[in-house]
């Protein structure tokens, strides 16, 4: 009689012996979120309206931060830079759109919607050129020589620039923190129930999302945005391939430029600005950057969603709340645990060097 070999397939019980089993940082983590999440529908559960009224609030903050993300990712995808200057940059644009507003253009809040509409527009442009001329001045003045350095040296110079433009923004518009006429209605958009959205925070989230949908379009999808990819993944390659690698450089510093100009006119439309507001600025952004994974466009939109959520709910909610005093070591302890466990972020990918 034949005897049946034993089946090479392992059982299921066996298959479950074999899996690998959670280190104890994994377990620490899922635990971190579980308290989390806790956290937050018991605040959900106490107050509705007020949670979904403050995450609005942060959904607003966080698309501010992923324009200025988005500019770090940028650079730091092509060059492996991180370039420091980009949140004074950013602080430049947003004095820059004051300036315009208040006496350039003059507007005020009884001018009418179609004159503010367009001139906003008008500011919004302006601005977007002088972020992108700035930033790619930067680039051509205080990074191009120095590629062929170490990664030190231009990170050295990257904090130089950092003061550079920090000190220009103080000579131009002085120590007192800027402003902008309420141009944008503070009204309710819509009302559901209690809950509501006012005009001014809705006309940030609805310039942000055209904008990253238009940059994700650019990248994935357009000839210059090959180029852009094929520059990031091997310069010299690209080179051979035909590709011009100087211009390709510049223009991804032209449009990080723009990004922040952006986000320098909607943070004037929510906060006031003054010439050192990028530097606390910038470090957030960075942080939500890394957060997601630096050098990937979505992870750099997840990771700042996320921080002002965190900003938002920290600051507004009221049960087992550390408070606003908080949020600065929050944010920045989120930061290091990043860098510590994960390196590479949400989305990014592992690499030798853990970026």
């Amino acid at each position: 009689m034949a005897v049946e070999a034993p089946s090479e397939k392992p059982s299921a019980l066996q298959a479950l012996r074999n899996r690998p089993r959670p280190s104890v940082i994994s377990i620490i983590g899922l635990a971190f979120v579980a308290l989390i999440v806790v956290w937050l529908l018991r605040n959900f559960i106490a107050d509705p309206q007020e949670f979904v009224n403050i995450f609005f609030i942060g959904l607003t903050t966080g698309s501010v931060y992923a324009l200025v993300a988005l500019g770090y990712t940028l650079v730091y995808g092509i060059l492996q830079l991180i370039n420091f200057a980009h949140g004074d940059v950013f602080a430049l644009t947003g004095l820059i759109a004051s300036a315009i507003i208040a006496d350039v253009l003059f507007l005020q809040p009884g001018d009418g919607t179609f004159v503010i509409f367009f001139g906003l527009l008008l500011t919004l442009l302006m601005v977007m050129g002088a972020g992108a001329t700035l930033n790619a001045t930067i680039e051509f003045v205080g990074y191009r020589r120095l590629r062929s350095q170490t990664r030190l040296t231009m990170l050295i110079s990257a904090v130089g620039m950092s003061f550079i433009v920090q000190n220009i923004s103080l000579a131009i518009f002085d120590v007192n923190f800027q402003s902008m006429p309420n141009l944008i209605p503070q009204r309710n958009a819509f009302t559901i129930g209690e809950v509501s959205m006012a005009w001014d925070k809705l006309a940030v989230v609805l310039i942000t999302i055209p904008v990253l949908v238009l940059l994700t379009w650019l990248v994935r999808a357009t000839k210059q945005g090959k180029a852009m990819r094929a520059t990031a993944q091997d310069q010299d390659a690209a080179a051979m391939m035909g590709i011009n690698v100087n211009r390709t450089i510049s223009f991804t510093f032209l449009l990080a430029g723009g990004l922040a100009g952006a986000a320098g006119l909607l943070f004037l439309s929510q906060f006031n600005m003054r010439y050192d507001t990028g530097f606390e600025l910038g470090l957030i952004a960075f942080t939500a950057a890394v957060l997601g994974g630096i050098g990937n466009l979505t992870g750099a939109v997840l990771g700042a969603l996320m921080i002002g959520f965190i900003q938002a709910f920290n600051e507004g909610l009221t049960i087992w709340t550390p408070g606003s005093d908080w949020t600065r070591s929050i944010v920045f302890g989120i930061l290091i645990a990043v860098l510590v466990f994960r390196p590479e972020g949400l989305l990014g990918e592992r690499t030798p060097e853990g970026a």
